[in-house]
Formats: structure tokens, sequence, C-alpha cells
């Protein structure tokens, strides 16, 4: 039995500041997270992660069985970039059995197959990141290396533009539509329901409408959609999310135990994130303990039409993208009215409030809204997250808080005073 690797390379910065709080392969893009892709095509493989340090505590005590750092038993393994997007028929490009091999994608090492030499000296690395210098001297010792058609994901407006696909490509290897376990009004319309998955427990009341004549629709279990809701699918809705009315367009995945009302269309909600009343969220990945004020919109297209740029990694990038909305880091918040920019970055914990509009970067720990940023003291930032998530039930631990606090020292640069200015562009 070979053992299953996922590992992070330095290009996980090109993710935040969604991954400030998660590796990467827990970011979501369809029905299932990364991981869950990747484990579809290597189900009975014994699961290990090699990682940035200050996750590993919050990774373990949610990990499903996986082990972090060095690899104690095995004598061979198959690691796995947790950037790359998994079809179904990964495992026959990628395959676990064979000689040694590095596999390419896109010029970054996507997955190699290791035993020997090359995995006793890859395995004293694994309490990290493997990055650029660690893969350089595995090539040394594996003389076979090819490059495979697999999906690498590089910036987070990638896993919003593929959403819709691996919506689609989910619900088939779920074993597709047609299953009505839990409760349909008589008065809910459903269109194409061969497309559709209403999950046990849950409820579609009277005047909804699902239509899934461009795309399936995923409901979770008990799930409560109420009155006056339109879903056009390609989406999914996870287990205990209500929907309160609204729209929920095309190409959107809402995950577990989120509160959504208004107009959301292509956009990602990882997880019990609020977005209770009107306003507009769209081609956007909001983070988990997120909520989003009354009339909050985001825009996602530019009064040109022009390509928009996003601050990245210490720098405006142009994403070559027509639409892009925003990326909220998780337990962060928005006031009533607030307008929200166009690409615009929120880091985590932040806290935007005042009505008008976001400048193009709020970084993390932020306090404030249009008339100055200040930083949000990290007891009450911490504070306020236990209170929100003690409202659904969860608890904070330990190595959450501990977290919260390596984020908010990785991230002081963000507010310091040389970087004031970028914060009006």
């Amino acid at each position: 039995m070979f053992n299953l690797v996922l590992f992070e390379d330095e290009r996980y910065s090109k993710l935040l500041p969604l991954v400030h709080t998660r590796p990467v392969w827990e970011l979501r893009c369809g029905i299932s997270t990364l991981l869950e892709k990747i484990q579809r095509n290597y189900p009975r493989a014994p699961l290990h992660f090699a990682l940035r340090p200050h996750l590993a505590d919050v990774v373990g005590e949610r990990s499903r069985g996986g082990t972090i750092g060095r690899l104690r038993n095995g004598n061979k393994a198959l690691f796995v970039n947790g950037r790359i997007l998994a079809s179904p028929d990964m495992w026959k490009l990628i395959p676990p059995d064979g000689p040694d091999e590095i596999f390419t994608v896109q010029g970054w090492v996507g997955a190699a197959r290791l035993s020997g030499p090359s995995l006793q000296l890859i395995s004293e690395k694994m309490g990290d990141i493997l990055d650029a210098r660690i893969w350089d001297a595995i090539r040394n010792k594996v003389a076979k290396s090819s490059d495979v058609q697999v999906k690498l994901v590089g910036y987070l407006w990638d896993l919003v533009r593929e959403n819709p696909a691996e919506i689609v490509a989910d619900f088939r290897a779920f074993g597709g539509g047609g299953k009505r376990k839990g409760y349909v009004h008589p008065h809910a319309d459903l269109y194409e329901e061969k497309q559709i998955v209403v999950g046990e427990g849950s409820q579609v009341m009277a005047q909804v409408v699902i239509d899934a004549r461009s795309g399936p629709v995923y409901i979770g279990k008990n799930v409560e959609i109420l009155p006056h809701t339109r879903i056009e699918g390609p989406v999914y809705i996870g287990d205990r999310t209500r929907i309160l009315g609204g729209k929920i367009r095309t190409g959107s995945s809402i995950g577990e135990e989120c509160r959504v009302g208004g107009e959301v269309e292509d956009a990602i909600l990882h997880a019990h994130t609020n977005k209770q009343h009107d306003g507009f969220l769209g081609h956007a990945y909001v983070g988990e303990w997120v909520n989003l004020g009354a009339g909050t919109t985001n825009s996602d297209l530019k009064n040109n039409y022009g390509p928009v740029k996003v601050w990245n990694d210490g720098a405006f990038l142009d994403t070559g993208e027509m639409f892009v909305g925003c990326f909220i880091g998780d337990h962060s918040k928005t006031g009533i009215g607030t307008l929200i920019n166009t690409g615009t970055i929120i880091g985590v914990a932040a806290n935007f409030f005042g009505g008008g509009v976001t400048p193009k970067f709020v970084p993390s720990f932020a306090w404030g809204g249009s008339g100055g940023l200040a930083e949000h003291r990290i007891e009450d930032a911490i504070g306020t997250a236990r209170i929100v998530m003690g409202r659904r039930k969860v608890e904070m631990t330990p190595a959450m808080e501990s977290l919260l606090k390596n984020v908010f020292e990785q991230t002081v640069l963000e507010r310091s005073p040389q970087t004031a200015p970028l914060l009006t562009r």
C-alpha cells in the first residue's frame, strides 16, 4: 500500500487571504473541496500532509485520520500538490504504481511517485511546505519526469471560474440527480427534476423555483429553502443551510450552515457564513464565519468592461478576467450599506463599516471604514469570533485561537503606514 501525501508549495501565497487559516486543499470548488476530489482518486491510501507549521494543530483536529509531518511507515508514496483540481480520472494520469517519477503541471511539480532514498530525503522536509528548492534536490535523484494535463489552481479567481463545471462534475461523481429524500411543497416548481437532488431532512417551501435546465442543483441534508427563492443551476447548497428568499444564480456553491438571501451569482461561500439580507454577491469567494451586513453589495464588472486588477501577494495583478468580484477571509464583517469595489481583497478578521465604498485592499485585522482604517485589537477579534462560533454551537479550541494570533502576527506589515497609501487605489 502506498501513502498519499498532500503538500503545499510556495504558490500558496497567491491564494491568500483564504489560505491564511486553512491549507490550500481545504478550498472548495464545486460541491467538494480539493482534498475530497483528490481522495476520490486514491480512496484507500493512508493520508499524510506537508503544510505550513502554523496550520498543523488546527488541521490535526479535523484531518479525518490524516497525519502531519514525517512519514513513519511504508516504502513508497504518491505526493500530490494540494492545488490540483482533480478530475475523476486523475488516477489514470498519475497512477500510484510504477517507478519513481515526477509529474509536472504548468512548470510546477503537480505530483511525484517516490520510494527509497528520494522518499527518505523528502520525508525529512515534511514539517513545512515543499518548495522548489526541495523538489530540485529530488529531481537529481529521480530519472523520469513527465508533463501531465491536469488543472492546477493558481489564484482564487481560478476557483470561481471553474466552479460551474466542477458542480456538474461532482454531481455526476455523486451519482446524478432525480433523488428527492427531503420534503418539496406541492406549490414549489422544479424544472428538469432528474437534475435535482434534495437531501434527507431538507424542506423546499411553497413558491420556490428550482430551475435545473442549465445545470444540476444539489441540495444537501437538513437544508431549508424558504418561499420566494429562485435557484438556477448549476448550484450546490450545503447541509443545514437556510436560503431566505432571493436569487441563487448559476455557478454558486454555498457551504454548510450558511444563511443566505438576496442575489448570489458565480460565488463560493465556504461555510458558516451569513448573507441574510438583500444585496448582490457575484464572482466572489467568501471564507468561514463571515457576516455581510444588510445591503452589502459587491461589483464584479468595471464600467469600461476591462480586465480587473487585484491586490495579490504584495502587488496589484491584472487578472485578465472581465468578471472578478471580491475575496473575503475568515471572520470578517461588513456593516450595513457596504459597497465592495471590483476585485477587492478583504483579509482575515477585518471589520469594515459606516457605508461607502471599500478600498481595493482591506488588510487582515483592519477596523474602520471609508474615513480610515485602524488595527483591530487581537483580543477583541478573538472575542467576537468566539461569540459568533458559539451561536452555531462550535467551540473555539486553543488551536483555533492560536491560529488567529499567528495570522495577526503574519499580517502586521499589511497594516503598516508604508502600506496605507495603497489602500485607496
